[in-house]
């Protein structure tokens, strides 16, 4: 087992206005896309130290552990960096719906958006 050195993570983070980043939550055996939530330092050093997703309410102006209140909580497998640090990525096993209307992901409640479908040019 290896000691958290946040350190040496936190300079690595590019924070928003309000100190927070951007957290892609991502089943992590089907690869789903699940939601999308915020943290500041000490939701992130939560999350890395006791293996369920905690984020920082904006609308509350507090933490939440996902899954407290729900049932639905989010079990933590992986949890990556981009390369500009503004954005994580975190696998987790989530237990329940993702969404706080009830669904298993907020994509499925927001529905899909007309798109032109591109294509990758073929080779000569």
């Amino acid at each position: 087992m290896h000691t958290l050195d946040m350190a040496h993570i936190l300079p690595r983070l590019k924070h928003d206005e309000q100190g927070l980043v951007a957290a892609v939550i991502q089943q992590y055996d089907s690869g789903r896309v699940l939601m999308v939530g915020y943290m500041n330092d000490e939701a992130l050093h939560r999350t890395l130290t006791e293996g369920r997703v905690t984020f920082w309410s904006r609308s509350r102006q507090e933490f939440w552990r996902k899954g407290d209140t729900s049932g639905h909580a989010q079990y933590v497998k992986k949890v990556e960096l981009d390369c500009d640090g503004d954005a994580l990525l975190i696998q987790v096993d989530q237990v329940g719906a993702a969404c706080h209307t009830g669904e298993y992901s907020c994509f499925d409640a927001g529905g899909e958006l007309p798109a032109r479908v591109g294509h990758v040019p073929e080779k000569e």
